[in-house]
């Protein structure tokens, strides 16, 4: 511990924000975080309505005992904050040709669904095994050391680990390797939209994506994920940081090339040892007074469409998490990002929190969160655009068997790739920041210590080691580390 003398400006308040503040103020950092939103949290948000509750960011996470390090570097223990329940099954996935089963970690559940897909478990075995030396080789490399730290023992060790063929190939080419059956082939072609990406523009190595989640399982926070925010804001005020809302950067003061402090929109300026950036990280180079060069169409990750719907009725026949996908993949994702459009038929998420927490609906209600991903173009979403998006979920969910409700609803909001843009600073609404097609985008994001700024650092999913919850809490811990061996 370092006597809070010296101050850190964080730029951003979303989850990588937040992790930070804590991690710093636990080192003995004075700590101020300016969020330009009203509230804390970034994407990690929620929206209510007529006792209707919502999350309208992530909607589970991964890798718990990310979170639970986290809570012990500041000195808590995250049971006696959080409950944490497994999703079981993980999803429900229901097809254009009236094929549904559930995807399970139970292999009872499991085997005969594999067994009726493919005649065999071997390609899944097979898949899951590259996906866990993928892991291996990762947790020990990319995922706990900055991108640009030379090779260590640990390093050298990992790569024992790694997958020497198919894991360095195309995505959807492996999966094809893999598996015969249409259905596999489009149950684990969805997972590189995780991170905003398509299945067959991205590298091989993100089927540690579906083996993540099969090995490790998917929790959701009781109460909504947003209960994560409310508990590190409450921690981060019992240990003395100061959390601004409604102040919006307009510039980081770094002459000579070195942070002195920033400048907020209405006037105010703090003084700053260092300042960490939790925003989108192309926004950086206009805040520091330079050019404002804003990530291309071309290299964005995917956006969404999100309807929150509210029913007075229950919907049979739902788990916590559905998928209705589309006819045609390829052409979806073509759509996506060769015609920069949102899908003629798109693939339908419907996330149900009130089927594993009955407080997020009222009695007799249903909480549904519908969403269908949509590229990253700046576009306007006026009304007429945003009917025609609603009406293709709705055909989409009608043509798979999915029950009217357009007769209950209750309550009903959108939230457009245009709302995420000019909420959360995001290119074009772009969730993930750069997508992941190709090596250099997947391994090499910006590194968390700006290479020609001295103090000026990056914590979040446009930063290493990328988008998702725990890769963003790994991002501010590794930025924490990066800031002890250089400002300490």
């Amino acid at each position: 511990m370092i006597s809070k003398t010296r101050h850190a400006v964080i730029v951003g308040g979303g989850l990588g924000g937040l992790a930070a503040a804590l991690r710093l103020t636990m080192r003995g950092w004075r700590v101020t975080v300016c969020e330009q939103d009203s509230v804390l949290g970034g994407k990690m948000s929620r929206w209510q309505s007529q006792g209707f509750r919502f999350d309208t960011g992530p909607s589970l996470i991964t890798l718990p005992w990310i979170f639970e390090d986290l809570f012990a570097a500041a000195g808590a223990d995250m049971r006696e904050h959080l409950e944490l329940a497994p999703l079981e099954p993980l999803a429900r996935y229901v097809y254009a040709d009236g094929v549904r089963f559930d995807y399970t970690t139970s292999m009872p559940g499991l085997l005969p669904i594999l067994r009726d897909c493919e005649g065999s478990a071997d390609g899944f075995f097979r898949f899951m095994r590259l996906g866990a030396q993928i892991y291996a080789l990762s947790k020990g490399t990319f995922l706990r050391r900055p991108v640009t730290a030379p090779p260590d023992r640990t390093v050298l060790s990992a790569l024992r680990h790694a997958p020497l063929l198919r894991g360095w190939g195309n995505y959807h080419k492996t999966v094809c390797a893999y598996f015969r059956s249409p259905q596999l082939r489009q149950l684990f072609g969805r997972y590189p939209t995780y991170v905003g990406s398509s299945p067959y523009q991205t590298p091989a190595t993100l089927a540690i994506i579906p083996y993540i989640e099969f090995a490790f399982g998917g929790w959701y926070v009781q109460g909504g994920l947003y209960r994560i925010v409310e508990t590190l804001v409450g921690l981060l005020d019992e240990r003395g940081a100061e959390l601004r809302t409604n102040a919006r950067v307009a510039r980081i003061d770094a002459p000579s090339n070195s942070v002195q402090g920033i400048e907020l929109e209405n006037g105010d300026r703090l003084a700053a040892d260092l300042v960490i950036m939790n925003g989108d990280t192309s926004s950086s180079p206009g805040l520091l007074g330079g050019t404002v060069t804003k990530l291309p169409a071309a290299d964005r990750s995917l956006s969404g469409l999100v309807l929150l719907v509210g029913i007075n009725r229950r919907v049979a026949d739902l788990h916590h998490h559905n998928v209705f996908f589309s006819r045609d993949y390829a052409e979806e994702f073509r759509q996506l990002f060769i015609e920069r459009r949102i899908p003629d038929d798109p693939t339908v998420y419907v996330n149900v929190p009130s089927q594993s927490d009955p407080s997020s609906a009222p009695q007799g209600g249903e909480a549904l969160f519908l969403m269908i991903n949509a590229p990253a173009t700046g576009e306007q979403w006026d009304g007429p655009r945003i009917a025609e998006a609603r009406n293709r979920v709705f055909n989409r969910l009608r043509a798979s068997g999915f029950p009217d409700i357009e007769g209950h609803i209750v309550v009903e909001h959108a939230v457009t790739p245009q709302m995420l843009a000019e909420r959360f600073g995001m290119p074009g609404g772009a969730i993930y920041g750069p997508h992941s097609h190709g090596w250099r985008k997947t391994f090499f994001r910006p590194p968390n210590k700006d290479k020609h700024v001295r103090g000026l650092y990056y914590a979040g999913g446009s930063a290493h080691p990328g988008g998702g919850t725990p890769m963003v809490l790994l991002s501010a811990k590794i930025t924490e580390e990066l800031i002890a061996r250089y400002e300490e």
